[in-house]
């Protein structure tokens, strides 16, 4: 009967968000309403749409296996860096790039950089939406094996199946309704994942036998309830967590600087004044949210020791939320429906990612390729056509990258993360910040910053030691750098585009 419940549930979820879709897919008038909803979002949805598209679903899976795994070390200076990030994003980069990219007209981060720095071959554009593509599908692909994994511990389904019913799902609201779609359900999806946060923090401290024992527990743990040490949950020992960990982990923050689909949101909000209540909507969210998920993980592990849970290795680690919703099930109608709402909310945190990604992706296609780069003339039908074909492409990519049931949602996640960073981050800030910056500083630091991205992964980082830091850092230390040389040796902007600098100000 539970089982019955909780599957009745996510039906009517998935439903429900296929519906908003449709409602919003006659209010598509042009490419503007499809990729940025005609720049009339409200604060709010501005707010918990940017946050509920960061928000993957590393969340509710990727972060608590992480803390059930080793401890408060990894996950909390990773949390300590997202929260920052947060912040400085929505206070220093929202404001301006509202203004800046509404004075250029621009719907898309590429597009943007090619417009400021005037890039009349539209270098930026390309290279910016091949960026885009190259990272989002491996992002994408993280969501769509976080749902296959969710249904397969769950309910024992095929894991490809599972991936694929969700795929279709989000692909079909996501090609129905645009932007405004994506940013309504990502507001409906924030507050289902606040719910599974507080849901399985609540029932599992009450059955790990209170607050109380799961702090005992997490303290007889060598290392794990320490922010300078990280538990081995294997052999039961603790590893030293270096100042250059502690660096390298909290250069996640950087990341918010170059993630295309967060800085939409703020392209797309209507009235600038209103960032500031944005902000501080998202800043304790985000804060609020990446707490639980963390303690959610000590809980887990004090459910583990009084036997309510096996103990869980490795990636199974990742499905510690649905294991708990699983025990919650089993106490009635009501708990199953309420079991069917928290991992509801696993799927809400894949999906709003995935879809802001797609659309981004979509953008990048039909805007910054075909039209500007390729020069190839589209009407709005034309244009939405494509837009939506690439949407179909990149999810059909995802699903094959995703096969894999044994992969790493966190891992996958935090190298697309590193690769958006690196491209675009540190050029972002230069584009709205420096004067001085032109568009051959801009090509060769995303250039640069993306391919450092894998050269430091791959060959780099295994040699361990100083050089097993987060491959984010590096990348987005080497695009600023080439960012600021490039530009400064070679001509200085013309007046047009100062004078287009100073007017956003």
């Amino acid at each position: 009967m539970s089982e019955i419940c909780i599957i009745v549930t996510i039906v009517v979820y998935l439903a429900a968000m296929l519906l908003v879709g449709f409602a919003y897919s006659k209010t598509n008038n042009d490419s503007t309403d499809f990729y940025l909803g005609g720049r009339k979002m409200g604060p709010l949805v501005t707010a918990m749409s940017a946050e509920a598209s960061d928000m993957s679903s590393w969340l509710l899976m990727g972060m608590p296996g992480l803390a059930y795994l080793t401890g408060i070390a990894s996950p909390g200076w990773t949390a300590i860096g997202l929260a920052l990030g947060t912040w400085l994003n929505w206070l220093i980069v929202a404001r301006r790039l509202r203004r800046y990219s509404a004075n250029l007209d621009a719907i898309t981060v590429p597009q943007f950089l090619s417009l400021r720095f005037h890039d009349q071959r539209n270098l930026l554009n390309a290279l910016g939406a091949v960026i885009i593509i190259v990272f989002f599908v491996p992002y994408t692909a993280s969501g769509f094996a976080a749902c296959g994994k969710l249904f397969h511990s769950l309910f024992g389904v095929d894991y490809m199946a599972a991936m694929l019913v969700s795929a279709l799902v989000i692909v079909g609201y996501t090609i129905l309704g645009g932007f405004r779609a994506v940013t309504t359900t990502d507001l409906i999806q924030s507050m289902v994942m606040s719910l599974a946060l507080i849901a399985v923090l609540g029932y599992g401290i009450v059955v790990a036998g209170g607050w109380g024992a799961v702090v005992e527990n997490a303290q007889s743990l060598s290392g794990y309830l320490t922010m300078t040490a990280s538990h081995d949950a294997v052999t039961g020992g603790a590893a030293s967590y270096s100042l250059l960990d502690i660096v390298s982990t909290m250069a996640w923050g950087l990341g918010y600087f170059g993630m295309p689909h967060i800085l939409l949101r703020f392209m797309a909000i209507e009235d600038e004044k209103k960032l500031v209540l944005s902000r501080r909507i998202a800043t304790v969210w985000v804060v609020i949210a990446m707490a639980a998920s963390i303690v959610i993980g000590m809980v887990g592990l004090g459910m583990t020791r009084v036997g309510a849970l096996e103990f869980l290795s490795g990636s199974s680690s990742e499905t510690l939320i649905v294991r708990i919703a699983s025990l919650i099930s089993q106490h009635g109608v009501l708990a199953a429906v309420l079991a069917g709402l928290i991992l509801a909310g696993i799927l809400a945190a894949t999906m709003s990612t995935a879809d802001s990604q797609m659309l981004a992706a979509a953008s990048s296609v039909s805007q910054n390729i075909l039209q500007e780069f390729g020069h190839l003339k589209l009407s709005e039908k034309q244009s939405l056509f494509a837009a939506r074909l690439t949407i179909i492409c990149v999810s059909v990519v995802g699903v094959v990258l995703a096969r894999d049931p044994d992969s790493s949602v966190f891992g996958i996640v935090s190298f697309a993360w590193a690769g958006f960073g690196g491209s675009f981050g540190a050029v972002v800030l230069c584009a709205l910040f420096w004067k001085r910056c032109n568009w051959q500083g801009a090509l060769a630091g995303m250039l640069c910053g993306g391919l450092m991205v894998f050269v430091w992964k791959y060959i780099v980082s295994p040699l361990g030691g100083v050089f097993g830091i987060y491959e984010l850092l590096p990348a987005f230390l080497v695009s600023l750098a080439v960012c600021v040389v490039v530009s400064l040796v070679t001509p200085a902007p013309t007046e047009d585009i100062l004078a287009e600098f100073d007017a956003a100000k």
